[in-house]
């Protein structure tokens, strides 16, 4: 399961959907601005389909590099629901999701390479093949 900030967010500010580095760019009131990769946006996304319904129910996501975003839409005034390239579009990002990854991205890269190791996986390979 996803460890959150304790640390209120911010309010977001501005989003900017970077297609040719394939990033959101999120401000937030609080003068903080984050760079977040669609990738790991996507293998971390909120979604149930990647978090599961509870803890030890998590799939870990790969073949997800070279994700794009085909759409961002506001969901109430907290939060953004993006459509992947990949067809995922079930993933709610609030505020304060967003805050948590853009400020806990080395963390969050470290921890994706230690559970593909773990599993003897690589970042690359797609979705349900074995590792070769």
């Amino acid at each position: 399961m996803i460890e959150k900030s304790t640390k209120k967010a911010p309010t977001v500010l501005d989003l900017t959907v970077h297609q040719g580095s394939k990033k959101l760019e999120v401000s937030f009131a609080g003068g903080e601005r984050f760079e977040i990769a669609f990738e790991l946006m996507r293998i971390y996304s909120p979604s149930a389909e990647v978090q599961g319904h509870g803890p030890g129910q998590e799939v870990l996501q790969t073949g997800k590099r070279g994700v794009g975003m085909l759409g961002l839409e506001p969901v109430g005034n907290y939060a953004v629901q993006p459509t992947f390239s990949d067809g995922h579009d079930s993933g709610i990002f609030t505020w304060d999701y967003l805050y948590h990854l853009g400020s806990e991205q080395e963390r969050l890269w470290q921890d994706y390479e230690k559970r593909l190791k773990a599993q003897g996986l690589h970042r690359d390979q797609a979705m349900n093949s074995k590792a070769k």
